[in-house]
């Protein structure tokens, strides 16, 4: 007899069109974090982005060690073709 339950992967929340890693953020769901998750932008895996939208074509990322008046870093958005992905 064997025991199935430990085999199953767990169950992935579907991506969403638009994700934020901040908490604060009206576009960040706790659920897709709790898996790691890629970004590939152009053809090309980003390690740095904060926050993309599929639909809209861009992400979101800091720029450098730059950092604006609050102590926050300086974001920069590109505009391109956004894919989102489970590790």
């Amino acid at each position: 007899m064997t025991d199935t339950t430990t085999n199953t992967p767990p169950e992935r929340p579907p991506l969403p069109d638009r994700l934020s890693i901040h908490a604060s953020s009206p576009h960040h769901v706790a659920a897709v974090f709790e898996h790691e998750i890629g970004i590939r932008f152009n053809g090309k895996e980003r390690m740095d982005v904060e926050e993309y939208c599929i639909s809209e074509g861009w992400v979101s990322f800091p720029a450098g060690k730059t950092l604006d008046r609050k102590g926050n870093p300086l974001m920069m958005k590109l505009k391109g073709k956004v894919e989102a992905f489970y590790r």
